[in-house]
C-alpha cells in the first residue's frame, strides 16, 4: 500500500489534540476532501492514544495501515485518495491531560531546541547520538562519558557512567529547565529537594511492621524509549523527545568492561560481568549524569501510584527512597508478611523493574527496624553503633591527635569528620550537639 496519504494522515492527527472533530478537520484539509470514513477514523484513533503518551509517527502509520475502514476505502478510491495540502508546520505542544499544568518550555522543532540548549543542530545529533556512534568507536576522546566498574558488597557489578564537560552542560540546562519544574509522586522522597532518608523514614516509626524493599539496577532497568515516551507524555513531539532522551541515556562500549577485571581488587564472577555488561549496552540512564535521579522519580512515578494503591488497600504506608521501598502497618501487620510483599514484586516485574528479594526484610518491633541506616522503631535516629563508634573517635582525636584517627587516609579528615556531625545533627539534633561539643575540642 502506498505510503503518502497514510503519511499525510499520520501527520494531521499528529499535528492536533487528540479530539475527533479535530482530527477529521485536520485530515480532510490534509487530503483535500471530507470523506466520509475519516471522521469515524478519527474518533477510532482519539479513542486508542488519548490517554496514552504522544504516539510515534510509524505507530500512527500502523495504526491507519490495519484499519478496517480505510483498507476499504482504499480498495474503492486508490487513485482519488490523494495528498492535497502536506503539512509541513511543526508538530506543536500535546502533553497528556495530567501534563496539561507542567511549566515546562515549549519546544516544537529540532532548531528550537539546539536554540534552548545553545548550541547548533550538528552539534546536538552528536551529543543525543542516536545512531550510537559513540557506542560502536573504539575512541575514548569520541566518547561521551567516562567509564569506572565497581564491586558492590553482594558480588554484582555496578557502573559509574560521568559524562564529559560539555555533555553535563546541557544536561544541567534539562534538569533545571524542564526536570525539575514537573512535579513528582508525594511517595518519592530521594533526589528531591526538601526531602532526604530522614522523611523517607518518618513515616515507618512506630509501627508493628516495617516491610523493606530494594530495585535490583534500578538506574539501567529504566531504558531509552522509556525516557524517550517520557518526554513524548511532556507534549514533546517525537524528533525533539528522541534527541532529548538521546542527551539524557547512554550505551556503555563492549570494551568498557575489558579492563574491569583488573581495575577491581577482588576476582569479577563471569556470569555477573556477563549479565552487567548485557544490561549497560542498551541505552539506560547512567549512573553519574546530572539528569538520571530526576528521570528516575519521575519514570517511577507509575509504579509509586500502583504501590501507594496498594499499601493504602493493606491498611499500610508507603515511601521510596531511589531504589529502597518501605512499606509499614497493615491490619495487625499481617497483610505485610506475604501478600503485599508478592503483590508489590509483581507490580515491579510488570512495570519493568525488578525486587532484589536477597535485602527484603519483614521486621517487627522487637527487631532494630532499618531504613536507608536510620532506625525507625519509635522515632528516627542514627544506629547506636554509629554513634558511638563516632563518638570514640573524636574523643581519641582530643587525647591523642587527628592525624592518628585517619585509618582509611581521608585528605581531609576534619572535612569528613565535620560532616558525619552535621549528618547526625539532621537526624537527631541532640545527639548531633554532644558530638559537635567534642569536634570543637579537636586542636
Amino acid at each position: 500500500m502506498p505510503c503518502p496519504p497514510i503519511s499525510a494522515l499520520a501527520r494531521a492527527f499528529l499535528s492536533c489534540p487528540p479530539d475527533a472533530r479535530q482530527l477529521a478537520e485536520a485530515a480532510a484539509s490534509a487530503l483535500g476532501h471530507n470523506w466520509r470514513w475519516l471522521r469515524p477514523l478519527a474518533k477510532r484513533f482519539a479513542q486508542t492514544f488519548a490517554l496514552a503518551p504522544r504516539p510515534r509517527h510509524r505507530d500512527v502509520m500502523d495504526f491507519i495501515r490495519r484499519d478496517a475502514r480505510f483498507r476499504e476505502a482504499w480498495s474503492k478510491y486508490p487513485q482519488r485518495i490523494r495528498v492535497a495540502h502536506p503539512l509541513t508546520a511543526p508538530q506543536p505542544m500535546q502533553p497528556v491531560a495530567a501534563a496539561a499544568g507542567w511549566e515546562i518550555p515549549a519546544i516544537e522543532t529540532v532548531g528550537a531546541l539546539a536554540l534552548w540548549l545553545e548550541i547548533d543542530t550538528s552539534e546536538l545529533d552528536w551529543f543525543a547520538d542516536l545512531k550510537s556512534f559513540t557506542y560502536k568507536t573504539a575512541s575514548p576522546q569520541l566518547r561521551h562519558y567516562r567509564y569506572r566498574v565497581l564491586l558492590k558488597q553482594s558480588g554484582n557489578i555496578r557502573l559509574i557512567e560521568a559524562p564529559k564537560p560539555r555533555l553535563k552542560r546541557l544536561q544541567r540546562r534539562i534538569l533545571t529547565g524542564i526536570l525539575d519544574r514537573i512535579p513528582l509522586h508525594p511517595a518519592a522522597h530521594g533526589f528531591r529537594r526538601g526531602h532526604s532518608i530522614k522523611t523517607f523514614a518518618a513515616p515507618h516509626t512506630g509501627q508493628r511492621v516495617v516491610l523493606r524493599m530494594d530495585l535490583r539496577d534500578f538506574f539501567p532497568s529504566i531504558i531509552g524509549v522509556r525516557v524517550q515516551a517520557f518526554f513524548r507524555t511532556a507534549g514533546y513531539p517525537e524528533a525533539v523527545a528522541d534527541l532529548l532522551g538521546g542527551l539524557c541515556t547512554n550505551a556503555a562500549p563492549p570494551d568498557v568492561w575489558r579492563g574491569a577485571a583488573a581495575e577491581c581488587a577482588v576476582p569479577l564472577d563471569p556470569r555477573l560481568l556477563h549479565e552487567a555488561r548485557a544490561l549497560y549496552s542498551r541505552p539506560h540512564l547512567p549512573q553519574g549524569a546530572p539528569t538520571s535521579p530526576a528521570l528516575a522519580n519521575l519514570c517511577a512515578y507509575r509504579i509509586d501510584c500502583r504501590l501507594s494503591g496498594l499499601a493504602q488497600s493493606a491498611g499500610a504506608r508507603y515511601t521510596r527512597y531511589a531504589d529502597d521501598l518501605a512499606f509499614s502497618g497493615g491490619v495487625g501487620g499481617e497483610a505485610l508478611d506475604g501478600a503485599v510483599e508478592a503483590l508489590a514484586a509483581a507490580i515491579l516485574r510488570e512495570e519493568g523493574f525488578a525486587a532484589n528479594h536477597r535485602k527484603t526484610r519483614i521486621m517487627r518491633q522487637g527487631v532494630c527496624q532499618r531504613l536507608a541506616g536510620l532506625v525507625a522503631n519509635q522515632r528516627v535516629n542514627v544506629p547506636r553503633a554509629d554513634f558511638d563508634n563516632l563518638k570514640a573517635t573524636l574523643t581519641n582525636c582530643i587525647r591523642h591527635g587527628i592525624e592518628g584517627q585517619n585509618r582509611h587516609a581521608h585528605p581531609a579528615f576534619r572535612s569528613h569528620l565535620e560532616g558525619r556531625v552535621g549528618f547526625v545533627e539532621s537526624i537527631n539534633p541532640a545527639r548531633g550537639a554532644r558530638l559537635r561539643a567534642l569536634l570543637e575540642r579537636i586542636p
